[in-house]
C-alpha cells in the first residue's frame, strides 16, 4: 500500500529552480533512501514531504504531495499543524528542547491536547520503551536532555514523534553526528520502528541506506534519476549515472 505520492514535483528558491518534476511512491511501514551528492537536492525534497519548505522565504512549489490520497499542498495554513504531526522530522543533529526528558516526551501531547495529564506518565513510558530508552532514562526523566548522549538525544527526538502518534517518520542524516557503533543502534532502532512507521531518510552513507531501506531513490542536479528496490540500485541500476555515483566515479 502506498503511504505517500510524488508526482512531477517542482520546486523553485527565488528564480533557481531546485527540484525538476519528481515523482516517486513510498509504501506503508518500510524504510526508503534518498541518496546523491550534496546539493542534489534529497533534503529539499524531504522537506516538501512535510511542508517545511512553506518556512522559507520565496519558495514556489507545483506538483503534488499525497499522504494516504490527501494532497497536502491544498491544505490550508491552518491544517500544516496537524500535518506536522503525522509528518514529523528528525534532523541532522538532534534538537531536544532545553527541559527535562519527562518534558520533552510529553510536550507535544500537551500542545496537541492528545492526552490527560494522568495519562502523560503513560505516554512518556511507552515514547521511551519504543526507542529502546527507558532502561537507561527511567530514573533519570527529570534530569536535563541536553546532558544525554548524542545518539540517546536523537532517540529522544523520535521518542517525541512516537509520543505525538506520528505516522511518517521523515529522517534527515540521522546518524551524521555520531560515532560508528551509535550509527548501528541507531539504524536498527530504524529496522524496529518500520512495523508501524512509515520512513523516509536522507543519507550521504550508501552502505547504509544499503543496510536499512526497501527502496532508494537516487537524485542528482534536483532531479530524481533513479529510484526502485534498493537491490536493483545497487547491483542493477538502470541508469549510467546512478551506476557511476554508486561506483564512486563522483560524489
Amino acid at each position: 500500500m502506498k503511504k505517500i505520492e510524488v508526482e512531477k514535483l517542482n520546486l523553485w528558491y527565488g528564480k533557481f529552480h531546485a527540484l525538476y518534476d519528481n515523482t516517486l511512491s513510498v509504501r506503508e511501514k518500510s524504510i526508503t533512501s534518498l541518496i546523491g551528492p550534496s546539493g542534489c537536492g534529497k533534503s529539499t525534497l524531504l522537506r516538501c514531504l512535510n511542508r517545511m519548505n512553506d518556512l522559507i522565504e520565496d519558495v514556489q512549489i507545483k506538483g503534488s504531495v499525497k499522504i494516504d490520497g490527501e494532497d497536502i499542498y491544498k491544505k490550508k495554513k491552518s491544517g500544516l499543524t496537524g500535518l506536522r504531526k503525522k509528518v514529523g522530522m528528525v534532523f541532522q543533529r538532534p534538537n531536544p528542547f532545553p527541559l527535562s526528558v519527562y518534558q520533552n516526551i510529553a510536550f507535544g501531547p500537551k500542545v496537541h491536547h492528545l492526552t490527560t495529564s494522568l495519562e502523560l506518565e503513560a505516554v512518556v513510558e511507552f515514547s521511551l520503551k519504543a526507542v529502546h530508552l527507558w532502561d537507561e532514562l527511567k530514573d533519570k526523566l527529570h534530569k536535563s536532555a541536553l546532558d544525554l548522549s548524542l545518539e540517546q538525544k536523537q532517540r529522544l527526538c523520535i521518542a517525541r514523534l512516537v509520543a505525538v502518534k506520528s505516522e511518517v517518520l521523515l529522517m534527515d542524516e540521522p546518524c551524521s553526528a555520531l560515532d560508528p557503533m551509535a550509527t548501528l543502534k541507531i539504524e536498527e532502532l530504524m529496522r524496529l520502528l518500520k512495523t508501524d512507521y512509515t520512513i523516509v531518510i536522507v543519507t550521504h552513507n550508501m552502505q547504509q541506506a544499503a543496510r536499512v531501506s526497501e527502496e532508494t531513490g537516487f537524485m542528482l542536479l534536483g532531479e530524481l534519476i533513479e529510484f526502485g528496490t534498493t537491490a536493483d540500485i545497487f547491483t542493477r541500476p538502470r541508469d549510467k549515472r546512478t551506476e557511476d555515483y554508486i561506483t564512486g566515479r563522483f560524489g
